[in-house]
């Protein structure tokens, strides 16, 4: 297993990655709190039916799922999307190619 560092190529796609998850996880933290906080107010859920809310509710989470399911290491290629939480992690377990640097000097 060799241990290896990212070019800026392949640490500005990783990077970008990581701007995109970060996004839209606020903006679906956000617009899930108004929605749960104001659902009734919206007409989005009653007493007796959930529906449209529960289709906002998928529609919001599904786009964290996919965005982790792409995430794979820019050396290997190796999915390491549930590997990451908000941030892609320190290292690929398959390559060992460190994806987060020491310092930002370098």
């Amino acid at each position: 297993m060799a241990t290896g560092y990212l070019t800026s190529e392949q640490d500005a796609k990783l990077r970008r990655w990581e701007r995109w998850n970060r996004n839209y996880f606020i903006f679906a933290f956000v617009a899930l709190v108004i929605i749960l906080v104001f659902s009734s107010q919206l007409g989005l859920s009653s007493g007796e039916s959930w529906g449209p809310l529960g289709f906002l509710l998928v529609a919001l989470v599904t786009p964290i799922i996919i965005l982790q399911l792409r995430l794979a290491c820019p050396a290997c290629g190796v999915k390491i999307g549930w590997q990451a939480k908000l941030m892609a992690p320190d290292q690929c377990k398959s390559c060992g190619t460190f994806l987060r640097a020491k310092s930002s000097s370098s």
